[in-house]
């Protein structure tokens, strides 16, 4: 939309599992798309490595005068700072001055950063969760210092170690970004597939509330929260994805779900 408005063309490089709804989305505004298969980060075929290289080479074509710009947004300093300038305050600005705990996942690490770190400095009690889903290893960072997850034992390590139908959120790489806040970052939850299908059932029947897998993370971490918190505590999430961009992969699940579900389902088998 925004290359759209300044007469760019934007060239998106993403894993080719992504979601159908988002890439029809992106090719509906008018968008390139390349999709490569995933990969980590040290694969330079890998989706972030492709844009990085997408741009430099079409910088260095000397047939054009165009110029490639990788946004970078796993590192660009920009993203923490946006979210410390805007959502931080708007926050705090919104809750009256009063939050207890703060509970988000993490992509890119900027949201997560920005945010801990404006509310922690003007809230200095304010506890701050790391929602990640299953095969993310930033839950094992937060709780142990040591970025490793199962799925790594010897003779399991999966060729993808992320293995979840999460997406948007949970890596096995610190991020400038995540790195940036993570001195604000209290504790971690880990959410399974499982739970978070059942909570966006949950969400949808009970409180007409349509979302994403990534936001449906942070509702079940924000749950597990408040079964320990004190009463009356103010607890805020990141809704920061809608459903109707999962219909094809997280919502062929949650659609599944019992319309019965309750909370006490969801919460069924405790997260390790």
């Amino acid at each position: 939309m925004l290359s759209n408005a300044l007469g760019y063309t934007a060239h998106i490089c993403l894993p080719d599992d992504t979601s159908n709804e988002k890439l029809q989305l992106l090719e509906s505004y008018g968008a390139e798309i390349e999709k490569v298969k995933p990969a980590s980060i040290v694969d330079p075929n890998q989706y972030v490595n492709a844009a990085k290289r997408g741009a430099k080479a079409l910088t260095d074509d000397n047939s054009t005068v165009a110029v490639g710009v990788f946004a970078d947004q796993f590192e660009n300093d920009c993203n923490w700072r946006i979210h410390y300038k805007t959502t931080g305050p708007e926050i705090w600005e919104q809750m009256n001055q009063s939050v207890d705990y703060f509970v988000t996942g993490s992509g890119t690490g900027g949201t997560i950063a920005g945010c801990s770190k404006f509310l922690k400095e003007n809230s200095p009690n304010l506890k701050v969760f790391l929602a990640d889903p299953q095969g993310s290893g930033l839950y094992n960072r937060v709780k142990y210092g040591v970025m490793y997850d199962n799925v790594e034992k010897e003779g399991t390590r999966r060729r993808h170690q992320v293995d979840t139908i999460i997406e948007g959120i949970g890596l096995n790489r610190v991020t400038h970004n995540f790195a940036t806040g993570e001195y604000y970052i209290d504790d971690s939850i880990r959410v399974t597939d499982d739970e978070a299908v059942k909570m966006a059932c949950f969400l949808s029947i009970k409180d007409g509330l349509f979302l994403g897998s990534s936001s449906c993370i942070n509702a079940v971490a924000a749950l597990r929260v408040a079964l320990d918190a004190p009463k009356g505590s103010r607890i805020v999430i990141i809704a920061c994805d809608n459903g109707s961009r999962h219909l094809s992969k997280f919502w062929k699940a949650a659609g599944a779900v019992p319309k019965t579900i309750s909370i006490q389902d969801i919460l069924e088998k405790k997260s390790s």
